[in-house]
């Protein structure tokens, strides 16, 4: 098996050979297994945060994290990515959070997430309703 340094230069090779024009695509690689849990605690954000910034269904978020059921694989990249970085995530999701972040003197490279004490389900609900996190779809009811 590949270490992650070759893979990344295995990758590399295959952006470059792309670029030159010698080659249609190239194949990324999507891990078989996300640590959803990390990633989230990692942002500190509760699961209902996460569900509402990122889009994923709260039902889903706790099946992942229970170990009940795995991402598919378009879940898995887009929570690569977030791992990665949350940042670009939220601009592209949610422009006018990020927005207002800047404005409230936060750098756009680096979005701080803090838990000082855990709100209530209902001013957690209220809270991502404000930063625009309840207007996609929903499988869950709010």
């Amino acid at each position: 098996m590949k270490s992650e340094f070759e893979q990344l230069m295995t990758g590399l090779d295959e952006v470059e050979t792309f670029l030159a024009g010698n080659q249609k695509g190239f194949k990324v690689h999507v891990p078989d297994e996300v640590d959803v849990k990390s990633i989230r605690n990692r942002l500190k954000m509760t699961q209902l945060r996460f569900s509402d910034t990122f889009g994923f269904s709260l039902d889903a978020i706790k099946h992942w994290e229970g170990g009940r059921r795995t991402p598919e694989a378009p879940a898995r990249t887009l929570l690569m990515v977030i791992y990665k970085n949350p940042a670009a995530v939220i601009k592209a999701l949610q422009p006018e959070t990020l927005s207002k972040a800047a404005a409230a003197g936060a750098s756009k490279n680096s979005i701080h997430f803090h838990a000082a004490k855990t709100p209530s389900k209902k001013k957690e609900m209220a809270m991502a309703a404000r930063a625009g996190g309840g207007r996609g779809a929903r499988s869950h009811p709010k």
